[in-house]
């Protein structure tokens, strides 16, 4: 049988444990952007540190660079079900976005868990 000291020790770790995911989350915030063109829409994730690597945070920044440079690598975002079963935004492929002039870049709100790119 667990002593009492044993299950407090047990809960304190447990709270630890799951407080690093959340400040880990914290510090890796990602950006989410829809990126609409004639033919479709994607959603893509940029990370704080790869929106300043653009010279901005938002949407603008994003159509400024890929107007200038004509292309961008970045991940594509979908929903999926996590590990515990929950529906979360997450990166599932690496791709190239060519410039158009018919692009829009927007700001894009999820009522998911938005997991960081690798």
């Amino acid at each position: 049988m667990l002593s009492r000291c044993d299950l407090i020790k047990g809960a304190a770790v447990a709270l630890f444990s799951l407080s690093i995911p959340g400040a880990w989350a914290q510090e890796t915030k990602m950006n989410l952007f829809k990126i609409i063109t004639i033919k479709d829409e994607i959603v893509v994730g940029l990370s704080a540190e790869e929106l300043k690597g653009l010279g901005g945070n938002d949407a603008s920044a994003v159509a400024h660079a890929l107007a200038q440079k004509g292309d961008l690598t970045v991940w594509q975002y979908n929903v999926h079900r996590g590990p515990n079963g929950e529906l979360q935004q997450a990166p599932t492929a690496k791709i190239g976005l060519l410039a158009n002039a018919s692009l829009r870049v927007e700001p894009y709100t999820t009522p998911y868990l938005i997991v960081p790119h690798p």
